[in-house]
């Protein structure tokens, strides 16, 4: 679920967090990275938990509606409970392994804020996608499947009252929900009718090693700040240090220490990677700077023979 980018991504935030903090405690730094990574699975699983809690709405609302209630929202529609028996969110609601899951996280965020489920309900049943859904007769796991991930993705996922509750929530969530949102979509895009339980309780991380990855880099860019900071200010003679970005400060500290201390790793992937974040979390011209920066210390590197890559390093 956790890619090696998003991973540095998380780096970046506890490194920045402790220089906008003046905190110089790695040990805190460390707590705050695992928790960070933690929550995005939170993140995932609330998410999730919305779907089924939109299901749960609708079928309330059925069984209580009034006579007036039914004629406005559901006579005209051939089966009027289509949606609440979406064979898709039926499978996300009758998921014991999620449901577990749910509650052994205590994750209720949803059922306590009843007015964001019906905020979405009522942008739902008001959009084209429900109504074409609900007029058609016909009912295939592959139609209902379909029209929970369109509702997904223009409904739910840019919605701004979400967006603005789960960054109240917790600020790491800012830069998580479009991983998660787009890590669900592709997802539902898989997922199968006769699909294990276990599909949506994937892994956080592929293996321990991502962790593992995580924790040293963090730790060895910060316990070698002062050493990457004269690196830098080495290839950047006319430029005062009060004028570098914070964000490209610490991922060119990031790059430098991955480079030198992650041996399998590839220069080109250490590289390309800084570059993709740089250009997501700063200025316009970030990574261009950053890209001149290390293609100076590369040259200098390798005269050196300070890079020592093996394996897939090499490449």
């Amino acid at each position: 679920m956790l890619t090696r980018r998003h991973i540095r991504v998380k780096v970046m935030q506890c490194i920045y967090a402790l220089t906008q903090s003046k905190d110089d405690s790695l040990e805190k730094q460390e707590k705050f990275l695992i928790v960070s990574i933690e929550n995005m699975y939170s993140l995932y699983l609330l998410m999730l938990s919305l779907l089924i809690e939109i299901r749960q709405l609708a079928a309330d609302r059925i069984k209580l509606s009034s006579k007036k209630y039914m004629a406005d929202f559901s006579d005209a529609f051939p089966d009027h409970e289509k949606f609440a028996n979406n064979k898709f969110l039926l499978q996300l609601a009758n998921n014991k392994k999620l449901k577990a899951t749910l509650e052994k996280r205590k994750l209720k965020n949803w059922y306590l804020n009843e007015e964001y489920v019906k905020l979405i309900l009522k942008e739902i049943v008001a959009s084209s996608a429900y109504l074409e859904y609900m007029k058609k007769p016909s009912r295939t796991y592959k139609e209902d499947k379909e029209l929970i991930a369109l509702l997904f993705k223009d409904i739910i996922a840019p919605n701004e009252k979400i967006y603005e509750y789960l960054e109240d929530d917790k600020l790491t969530w800012v830069d998580d929900i479009p991983i998660v949102n787009t890590f669900i979509l592709k997802q539902f895009k898989k997922v199968k009718e006769d699909q294990n339980e276990s599909y949506f309780l994937p892994r956080l991380l592929k293996d321990d090693e991502d962790m593992e990855f995580a924790q040293k880099l963090l730790s060895k860019t910060l316990l070698n700040n002062t050493k990457w900071e004269t690196e830098i200010e080495g290839k950047t003679p006319n430029w005062d240090k009060d004028r570098i970005a914070d964000i490209d400060s610490i991922l060119l500290k990031m790059a430098i220490c991955e480079l030198l201390n992650f041996p399998s790793i590839p220069v080109k992937v250490t590289i390309n990677e800084f570059l993709e974040i740089a250009k997501e979390y700063s200025t316009p011209k970030s990574s261009i700077f950053i890209n001149g920066i290390l293609d100076k210390l590369l040259k200098e590197y390798k005269a050196e023979g300070k890079l020592n890559k093996v394996g897939r390093g090499l490449l």
